[in-house]
């Protein structure tokens, strides 16, 4: 079973906000008392095209039947008093970014930070800042990913010839690979984290002064 949470369905939720005579409060209210007469059937109905072309109708009843507290937590959650709703979108462009916007005043404005092109704040953000850099061969942010032990022997001259020197095809693909795997799962311990790729490969991160840097990449 993939490890998804009612957390994550609520994430998903259709909430119908154009082309549709209901709003997000109704949606909810409805949602919610899908959950508290234990409808699935209906609550699975209410979730994105999206959602539902990765999970079945099956895992998701097997889900919520298995996690009743939850449930019943979640339903009463959206029960709360009628209050503003912040109607938001998010748009994905590529490197495993996105772009959020709200609904303010009647207009659409981007809530998303556009000015972190390279967050060093989780090794997720690390890995993407750190191939963005590489595809814009930008090797002076590249340093800036180099852990503490071996910063001292590196410059951007050393980190441009690491890449586009004499094994340049072999790091190319290697790249590339990390590229299509940007979304693998991520385990996180202290301060280190590890992300697999590929067959039998894994990229390493060392976290130090609380940014995440690239320790290893095979």
């Amino acid at each position: 079973m993939r490890n998804w949470t009612v957390a994550a369905v609520l994430a998903v939720l259709a909430i119908a906000c154009g082309g549709s005579s209901q709003g997000p409060k109704t949606a909810l209210d409805k949602y919610s008392e899908a959950l508290n007469r234990r409808d699935y059937e209906t609550a699975y109905k209410m979730m994105s095209d999206s959602f539902r072309s990765k999970h079945s109708k099956e895992e998701f009843v097997r889900m919520m039947k298995q996690n009743k507290n939850e449930v019943d937590q979640t339903a009463a959650r959206l029960k709360r008093p009628p209050g503003d709703i912040e109607v938001s979108a998010e748009f994905n462009y590529g490197f495993g970014d996105n772009m959020r916007l709200i609904r303010e005043s009647g207009e659409w404005r981007i809530a998303s930070n556009p000015m972190a092109f390279y967050s060093q704040a989780t090794p997720r953000e690390a890995i993407r800042s750190f191939v963005r850099a590489y595809n814009l061969e930008r090797w002076d942010i590249m340093l800036r990913f180099v852990p503490r032990k071996y910063a001292e022997r590196m410059d951007e001259k050393k980190m441009k010839s690491q890449f586009r020197g004499p094994h340049k095809e072999r790091i190319a693909a290697m790249m590339n690979v990390i590229q299509a795997n940007l979304d693998e799962p991520i385990t996180e311990k202290g301060k280190t984290a590890r992300m697999p790729y590929g067959e039998s490969f894994e990229v390493k991160f060392v976290l130090e002064d609380g940014k995440w840097k690239i320790q290893d990449l095979d």
